[in-house]
């Protein structure tokens, strides 16, 4: 699966305290912007503009990447002072350098850091300030629309109709939005709908837009009813007390009859454009997401003791369970200011009574269930597993009603500020199938999701389900979920490709959970993410 370009960033850089390397006058310094590839080789991405005889470097020339959520993406910023006209950096002094990742940049906004030398020793008092914006047009027109009088296509019963949004290209015409079908309506009214302005006009609110409105057919031979083309401006002025009025002109019927007027009316009742915010604006804006870990303990995995259990450690110290959590835990953290992670077994016996827990801390401190890092979390992870009996069964619900109790309080907030992810790692089969499915219907209607991997070789198709991505999940009940928060993958799927594809595979969707999450609620970052 192809990574999703989440967005792209304009990072800016500047200087401060850099080294003096030039007798007589000051550096004349440059930043180049390196990446790394999968093979851990550095590949030089971008270059500023050389300031001359400056210390303090405002960079005017931007770097524009491509944002990858879901991906460690590592950053090297040199620092050289350019003495000569050559290309090859090799020649020129060395000024200092920065190594962080693009996750840091971007949720801390504006990072600061000292510049080392290739001994990683500091390069005198020289610092390097990065700024991360996102590049784009974030807003959304909301639609309210309405037809009457729509030209009958149907020869039983009444036309099916439906309406097409074109932006205008260089090349032609490019779908933007499709609307809903309404059955056997000749003055149908259509459920609100979104369309983002990138996709609609591109941000320009005078580009003609085109409208197509057509009688749907299953066999797909859909029939024109007619056609209107219009500006975004014009929409603007819509209201429910005055909508915005267009004739859908077909062709055809104009040039055969005589008396032709129009083939029905569009009115749209709203169209409002609204601000919407992106992941990378709640995250620079000041959210936070919160990740707690759930590991399964229950009999299924075998003994741990044994060389075929999913929880034996191998002599290397590895085994699926601390792989899913390196490779998912280290893409988290980087958004995540207190590096502290809440983490959690069930399904086993635990001391000193051996009830059985569905939800107990690995370092059995019920008050305190924290571990510091990722690290934190596979050191407790080694030590809880000699101490507890695995047993069953194997319940999901307990956990993730753990989690949206605190995600329940954040909602409590009038901002956008906490997000939480429940990473379940588990070996297959849900025993509490009911519980669970209500316990995530309710979640999807708080800020969460729900990662789950399958380790071992077992059947993970009742998983599947809950990742509601083919349909919408209910609840025993017959509830809806209001939003499909589940996102499962079986690890052996993994088991040959690079560390960070698994974590790819689940983290893909998550930057559009966020962001859908909060819009819908229309909650703002604590912050402005952009002070302009």
């Amino acid at each position: 699966m192809a990574a999703q370009c989440v967005t792209k960033v304009e990072l800016t850089v500047s200087c401060d305290n850099l080294l003096d390397k030039d007798i007589g006058s000051k550096s004349d310094p440059l930043c180049v912007l390196l990446m790394s590839s999968s093979d851990s080789k550095w590949y030089e991405v971008a270059r500023t503009e050389k300031v001359q005889n400056c210390l303090n470097p405002k960079f005017a020339k931007k770097f524009d990447i491509d944002y990858y959520f879901e991906i460690v993406q590592k950053l090297k910023f040199g620092i050289y002072d350019i003495d000569n006209k050559t290309i090859d950096l090799t020649d020129d002094d060395f000024l200092g350098e920065l190594e962080c990742t693009l996750g840091q940049v971007v949720s801390s906004r504006k990072l600061t850091r000292p510049l080392v030398l290739k001994n990683k020793s500091p390069a005198g008092k020289g610092t390097i300030t990065i700024s991360a914006e996102e590049i784009k047009d974030n807003r959304v027109a909301n639609f309210e629309v309405e037809a009457r009088k729509l030209d009958n296509k149907d020869f039983f019963g009444k036309s099916d109709p439906y309406l097409e949004f074109y932006k205008q290209m260089p090349t032609g015409w490019q779908l933007a939005h499709r609307t809903e079908v309404v059955k056997n309506n000749l003055n149908p009214t259509w459920k609100p709908f979104r369309i983002p302005l990138q996709s609609l006009c591109g941000g320009d609110l005078e580009k003609p837009i085109k409208v197509e409105c057509y009688d749907y057919d299953s066999d797909g031979s859909h029939d024109l009813i007619g056609i209107f083309e219009t500006t975004l401006t014009r929409l603007q002025e819509a209201s429910r007390t005055s909508p915005a009025e267009f004739e859908c002109i077909n062709s055809k019927k104009k040039q055969k009859k005589k008396g032709y007027k129009n083939s029905g009316i569009v009115s749209v009742k709203q169209c409002q454009v609204v601000k919407e915010y992106s992941f990378l604006d709640y995250i620079m804006g000041g959210c936070q997401i919160n990740f707690t870990v759930a590991i399964d303990f229950t009999g299924s995995n075998g003994d741990p003791r044994s060389p075929q259990s999913l929880h034996y450690i191998s002599p290397q110290g590895v085994n699926e369970y601390l792989s899913a959590i390196w490779s998912v835990g280290n893409v988290i953290q980087d958004y995540d200011s207190d590096k502290m992670f809440p983490a959690f077994g069930f399904g086993a016996q635990i001391p000193p009574t051996w009830q059985v827990s569905h939800e107990f801390p690995l370092n059995f401190n019920p008050s305190n269930p924290f571990c510091a890092g990722i690290e934190g979390v596979v050191e407790a992870y080694r030590v809880c597993l000699p101490q507890v009996k695995l047993y069953g069964p194997t319940n999901f619900s307990p956990i993730i009603n753990h989690v949206a109790c605190f995600a329940k309080q954040a909602l409590q907030q009038t901002t956008a500020s906490q997000y939480f992810v429940l990473l379940i790692i588990t070996d297959g089969v849900i025993t509490d199938m009911d519980d669970t499915r209500s316990a995530i219907v309710n979640a999807s209607r708080l800020p969460m999701s729900i990662i789950i991997i399958g380790v071992g070789e077992a059947d993970f198709t009742a998983m599947e389900f809950l990742d509601g991505d083919d349909g919408c999940l209910r609840s025993q009940t017959g509830e809806a979920a209001m939003r499909d928060i589940v996102q499962f993958v079986p690890f052996r799927q993994f088991q040959n490709a690079p560390s960070q594809a698994l974590a790819q595979s689940v983290l893909a969707e998550l930057p559009q959970q966020v962001a859908s999450f909060f819009n819908t609620f229309k909650l703002k970052p604590p912050h402005e993410p952009n002070p302009s």
